[in-house]
């Protein structure tokens, strides 16, 4: 079988019903079958070892789940009725933790603490349970003691389709493999404490472990693909792609948690983004949990809610996989199933139109593991702006030259490498937007002739009770905000001079009172000083391009207040970038997310709403969306289609630029836009 014909390269809608081995009892595998297959999937996930086989192990020391039936062998009459209904099966493997009685046999396999003792999960947990323990990555549990044996055993015993290795992390651990293996990699001894480890040192063994794993697969079964996971953050995802086939991450909307630490809207987004631009043969899987945590996983996430979080993975280009506790059958909230049916037939109408589909975006954001890339990527999300994240191992000049704006958040690493990148890039035409404080080492005399500024920097204090002053008259960054000279600031502030070739376009206003006393009393709040010279933006003109200094963070101001004139700033900048010119333009709505796809046929965009206070208790529908896009990236356009909510849609241009109006979205809408050369019919 070629690579192009490979089953995962096609659309995939996943179901994992992650089963109670108490339940084991209640599985009917055609029943089930024929039940996800309703439910629109095409793959499922489901457990087969590690902790516990959920067949007849003959691997010593691997767990047989006690509640199997006497008779026959489930697991291969769960796979024939799977594969009888169309469904590809995806071996679902455990290998992190086993229970005490391996612990007692084998004690080597286990993590060790700095004190010698290993690490217990649910120790205090109700019921007549052994103990679990977690294994260590750098033993032979997870190599090949006991995973290799495994995987032998059922690769050759059954017809497995895909393999999927659950909580695969490296669990930080103190056991005299781990220290052997840390010394020889790094010189010197293994710190305590955890967070003294080299960066690296998880990605590693992660990747040491996968690549024995996925070797062992492909030994015998070439065929048949390994899922492996990614993080949004702290990742090495060249690492990941290591022992994987197909990517796939996990961004739970854990709202169990409290109010106060809900996720970020953005979250799912943001995953996929970062897993799409290292996708390997196939776009990332996002994985989705049905319940609001999981201390509450026997129920599920508010279906509004639920509904907008499974909107952003396709929307975003990934595919989705959806997480249950339990099988249909002994799911006891049905609006889990209502709501992943909704969603995969929604998906399944896409498959076609999304299939290499190529994300269109022409604003970057360089991505590290810092606060400021959260205040970025809302503040873009919310803007209805298409953008990509770029690792700093991909931001070099050639992946630079694609974009008509790069983004660099505060704190960004800045070395040779960078600076030499960012030079070219401008100098040949590309518009960099420079964030706040700098890391920029030796090299800030290059640094600041790029940002067109003298090489004297200082960092302010955190400043309260300041402003941000709009320059001079027309100017672009107040557009939607002329009726206002100041907005809020705070935070810090590089003090710098401009250079006599910069143009500064925003001013500090420095505190009017220190924050006790901004309040008491009124008749002394008179701005003590109205006016500065300390430059809060910075226009450098330089080649064929621009750069926008920011002295200050407007990422944490989005991420802290999520005030509108912070948005509209960005909204600005992004504008004063780009010259005026967008891909796309939507009017603005703070709780829609909008992509945009080139096809085979077109073009196509997802709008998702997420409007309303979270966690979402009920659809709020948007209505009349305009749209406008630019007819030098559609040309001749013969139809326009809302596909999932709105049907055909009347559409105008104007020499310039395509326009409609999406009369409504619930949650999740896909308009086509098919290119030729129909004549525009008059808008209603």
């Amino acid at each position: 079988m070629s690579a192009n014909e490979w089953w995962w390269h096609q659309p995939l809608r996943i179901i994992q019903p992650n089963m109670q081995v108490k339940d084991t009892a209640r599985i009917d595998p055609e029943r089930l079958a024929k039940q996800l297959k309703e439910m629109c999937a095409n793959t499922v996930v489901f457990n087969v070892g590690g902790i516990y086989a959920w067949y007849r192990s003959e691997v010593p020391f691997h767990h047989v789940n006690e509640f199997l039936p006497d008779q026959g062998d489930l697991l291969q009459e769960m796979i024939e009725c799977f594969h009888r209904e169309g469904l590809r099966f995806v071996a679902r493997y455990d290998f992190s933790k086993a229970d005490d009685f391996v612990y007692q046999h084998r004690p080597e396999w286990f993590v060790r603490s700095k004190d010698g003792e290993p690490e217990i999960i649910g120790a205090k947990r109700p019921g007549n349970w052994s103990l679990l323990m977690s294994t260590c990555i750098n033993t032979g549990y997870r190599n090949e003691a006991l995973a290799v044996p495994v995987l032998r055993e059922t690769l050759n015993q059954y017809d497995i389709d895909g393999v999927f290795f659950n909580n695969p992390g490296t669990i930080p651990c103190l056991c005299g493999n781990c220290q052997d293996k840390y010394q020889e990699l790094y010189g010197y001894p293994m710190p305590e404490d955890r967070s003294e480890l080299d960066r690296t040192w998880g990605s590693i063994c992660l990747r040491d472990n996968m690549e024995l794993l996925n070797g062992t697969i492909k030994e015998i079964r070439k065929e048949v693909p390994v899922l492996g996971y990614y993080n949004l953050f702290h990742e090495s995802l060249e690492d990941r792609k290591a022992g994987s086939d197909l990517l796939c991450t996990e961004p739970q909307n854990v709202l169990s948690r409290g109010y106060r630490h809900i996720p970020e809207f953005w979250k799912p987004a943001l995953s996929i983004k970062l897993g799409r631009g290292k996708a390997l043969a196939a776009p990332p899987l996002g994985i989705v949990h049905s319940c609001p945590g999981m201390d509450w996983r026997h129920t599920g996430m508010p279906p509004a809610e639920y509904a907008f979080w499974l909107a952003q993975i396709p929307a975003y280009g990934g595919q989705i996989w959806h997480s249950l506790t339990g099988i249909p059958d002994t799911i006891t909230d049905k609006r889990i199933l209502r709501t992943v049916k909704a969603h995969n037939s929604r998906e399944e109408k896409l498959a076609e139109e999304m299939h290499e589909a190529e994300a269109l975006a022409e604003t970057a954001l360089l991505w590290h593991s810092g606060r400021s890339v959260g205040g970025w990527a809302d503040g873009l999300v919310s803007r209805q702006i298409p953008f990509d994240i770029l690792p700093q191992e991909e931001a070099g000049l050639v992946t630079l030259k694609r974009y008509r704006t790069v983004i660099v958040p505060e704190l960004y690493p800045i070395g040779q490498r960078e600076l030499s990148s960012w030079r070219a890039y401008v100098e040949q035409g590309g518009n960099l937007m420079v964030e706040g404080r700098l890391s920029s080492g030796p090299f800030r005399k290059e640094l600041a002739d790029l940002l067109g500024i003298e090489p004297a920097m200082t960092v302010s204090e955190h400043l309260t009770a300041s402003y941000l002053r709009f320059e001079g008259t027309a100017n672009p960054l107040q557009k939607g905000m002329e009726d206002t000279q100041l907005i809020p600031h705070r935070g810090h502030v590089v003090y710098c001079k401009p250079s006599p070739d910069a143009h500064v376009l925003a001013t500090l206003v420095p505190p009017f009172s220190p924050l006790e006393s901004v309040g008491a009393p009124p008749e002394r709040a008179s701005l003590s000083v109205p006016r500065t010279d300390i430059p809060l933006v910075v226009r450098h003109e330089k080649g064929l391009g621009s750069v926008l200094f920011l002295t200050f963070s407007l990422s944490e101001l989005i991420d802290e207040f999520k005030l509108g004139e912070h948005y509209q700033l960005l909204d600005n900048l992004i504008d004063l970038s780009n010259r005026g010119e967008r891909l796309l333009r939507v009017a603005p709505n703070a709780g829609l997310q909008a992509t945009i796809y080139r096809n085979r046929n077109g073009f196509l965009l997802h709008f998702v709403n997420g409007t309303g206070r979270r966690p979402l208790a009920q659809p709020v529908p948007l209505h009349h969306l305009e749209v406008r896009l630019p007819l030098s990236l559609t040309g001749g356009i013969a139809e326009v289609n809302g596909l999932l909510e709105n049907g055909k849609l009347p559409f105008t241009t104007d020499g310039a630029e395509l326009r409609f109006t999406v009369p409504q979205v619930q949650v999740w809408e896909a308009v086509k836009i098919t290119c030729g050369h129909k004549e525009p019919e008059q808008a209603r």
